[in-house]
């Protein structure tokens, strides 16, 4: 339960992947233009953090040094898979308003760095701590993200309306950036008092 705990607090809180790592920011201004898009894009790879960092692991003593980034590649691109053919079964909506985004998450900095920093480092229960704790800081972020996005730039969240239109910038990528930076400048705010404070 410890264990836990403390994975989630590091991946919401103190290792936040995009607000304190500042890590996979393609997918956080790309998607982030609804709750929906957001939330989908979040589970998703959190789903592929879980799976990678404990396979990751346990194949971790058979991987050959030279070639440990290409075999978390390979690793990582099989959950992909399986999680881009699901939602093309399943969510079909979700899968054609993330579109390349879903494929690319192979190639996310948050989860090879994690596989590389963590999982290939620690044992698989651990590490699959650490990918859910990871995962669910990065859907929180988009989330956040999303929401104020969705809001601000037309005017209403998941699918309620609550004004007749919106800030038409703020569903557009230079209304991301603004968020975006907006929330990495209260986030860095926030830490460093915390850090004053505690001295």
């Amino acid at each position: 339960m410890k264990s836990l705990i403390e994975s989630l607090r590091r991946g919401i809180l103190t290792q936040n992947p995009t607000f304190i790592l500042v890590l996979g920011m393609c997918p956080t201004i790309a998607v982030t233009t609804s709750v929906v898009n957001g939330i989908g894009m979040g589970l998703s790879a959190t789903v592929v953090l879980i799976f990678s960092n404990l396979f990751i692991s346990i194949l971790r003593n058979f991987i050959p040094s030279k070639v440990r980034i290409a075999g978390y590649i390979v690793v990582i691109a099989s959950f992909v898979t399986i999680i881009q053919m699901l939602l093309q079964a399943y969510v079909p909506t979700l899968y054609n308003s993330l579109g390349i985004f879903i494929p690319l998450i192979v190639v996310n900095c948050i989860i090879l760095a994690r596989a590389e920093a963590y999982a290939s480092k620690n044992s698989p229960f651990l590490s699959a701590l650490d990918g859910l704790g990871m995962g669910l800081g990065f859907t929180c972020s988009l989330t956040l993200i999303s929401a104020i996005r969705e809001i601000l730039g037309s005017g209403s969240i998941l699918g309620w309306h609550f004004a007749s239109s919106g800030i038409g910038v703020f569903v557009m990528a230079p209304g991301g950036f603004l968020v975006l930076g907006s929330l990495l400048a209260l986030f860095n705010y926030i830490s460093q008092k915390r850090s004053a404070d505690s001295k």
